[in-house]
């Protein structure tokens, strides 16, 4: 099919028969994924990538993109559909050494509530047949692992540092993260962890963007019309090896523990403050609800509110990223404690992954439970995992947190 004006860029979304697992049309080559229960979309190739500093240069550059773009759809206001551009952004927007991207693919294949979707995306032809299911990922064979930026020890002192700074009123939280890396025997193919991830994680956002691969439990924001949802998450208990009839008592534990329930209030402060600009008529819960992952429990609050005219899914995120729940309060000053004293470079870890569509609809999720796949040698990956560090914070307990929260990665690339 051509469009109507040769040479321009245009874009087609048709309703499709249900195509299966979306995961298994991932390529080998460039591919992204955001997903979760089945539902979702992925994207084959890459038509344009935009590289930026900060979610804000990205929607404006998102926004000129789609300006002289035409689109012709099948399934007018169905939330996800046509051209999307998907997005991973650094944690700090101020380090120059990583860089943000937007990718936008040629193809994209979607599936949601029972409606399933291929939009393609290019010059005069565009194509009309599904792409076939690809063929399995291979095994990447053994692995081994070493320490990330330091050792686990060194870790548990840099949580007695920031409890320090705490009581000494520098900050009243600050958020840790530690890393690890993996060297696998071949290649890691990144659909083999996506393929893990959904299966094992369902009630979580899996994520592929340029090598940036995880299953989050927390969205930064959702906007789909006029409603922007943000869900917090903040306080933590393992669950790793506790019998599903023992949950409840953690359940419990985790709702009635002092220490948790501040860090999620600071977190929850944090982002209702930063969406009220953007927003009218907010609802904060009270308190917060117990969400339950098979490998640790969450406190968790979901804010809702009317998104303004003009305020755009990467607007929002730009202006809740970072909050709270991964760097700290105040902001500022723990942003500043965490370069200072955390002895790494987060990179994309804990920044916004997702999407946003042409009119400014979409997913941002908080880059978590993941890895940074190597851009130079594809044997080798990157795990990130962290906790908010309160007055009341055991070295021993945080550095044990972490490792439960390093379970889903290590779990997907084995060893």
């Amino acid at each position: 099919m051509s469009s109507d004006r040769r040479g321009r860029l245009c874009a087609r979304t048709v309703a499709i028969p249900d195509p299966g697992p979306l995961e298994a049309y991932l390529p080998t080559g460039t591919a992204t994924a955001f997903l979760r229960r089945g539902d979702g979309v992925i994207g084959l190739g890459s038509l344009h990538r935009i590289e930026v500093q900060t979610p804000a240069q990205a929607d404006a550059a998102w926004q000129e993109f789609v300006a002289e773009l035409e689109h012709d759809t099948e399934l007018p206001g169905l939330f996800g559909t046509g051209p999307l551009a998907f997005g991973a952004f650094t944690f700090d927007p101020d380090n120059t050494a990583a860089t943000s991207v937007l990718v936008v693919p040629e193809v994209l294949i979607g599936r949601r509530k029972g409606t399933s979707w291929m939009t393609c995306v290019g010059f005069d032809q565009v194509p009309d047949a599904l792409p076939i299911p690809q063929p399995a990922p291979m095994p990447h064979g053994p692995v081994t692992w070493r320490d990330g930026s330091m050792a686990p020890q060194d870790w548990s002192k840099l949580v007695s540092e920031a409890v320090e700074a705490i009581r000494s009123h520098e900050v009243d939280k600050v958020v840790l993260a530690r890393d690890v890396v993996a060297r696998a025997a071949e290649p890691i193919d990144a659909r083999s962890l996506v393929l893990f991830l959904t299966a094992e994680y369902p009630t979580t956002w899996t994520y592929l963007v340029d090598g940036m691969v995880g299953a989050t439990p927390e969205m930064l924001v959702r906007r789909e019309g006029g409603l922007a949802t943000s869900r917090v998450l903040a306080g933590t208990i393992r669950r790793h090896g506790v019998a599903p009839e023992d949950a409840a008592l953690l359940a419990d534990a985790l709702s009635s523990s002092s220490k948790d329930l501040r860090e999620h209030e600071f977190a929850v402060a944090s982002v209702a403050e930063a969406l009220a600009p953007f927003c009218s008529g907010m609802n904060v819960p009270d308190a917060p609800y117990v969400l339950e992952l098979p490998n640790v429990l969450h406190l968790a609050t979901d804010i809702t509110g009317v998104a303004l005219p003009g305020s755009t899914s990467l607007a929002l995120a730009s202006a809740l990223h970072p909050s709270a729940a991964v760097c700290g309060t105040p902001t500022p000053v723990a942003r500043r404690l965490i370069a200072r004293i955390e002895g790494m470079d987060r990179g994309r870890y804990a920044g916004p992954v997702g999407w946003i569509d042409a009119e400014g609809n979409g997913e941002w999720a908080i880059a978590l439970r993941g890895g940074q796949l190597d851009p130079v040698d594809p044997h080798e990956i990157r795990l990130f995992a962290g906790g908010g560090i309160v007055v009341d914070s055991d070295p021993v307990a945080e550095l044990a947190e972490t490792r439960a929260k390093f379970l889903p990665m290590k779990a997907a690339v084995g060893g």
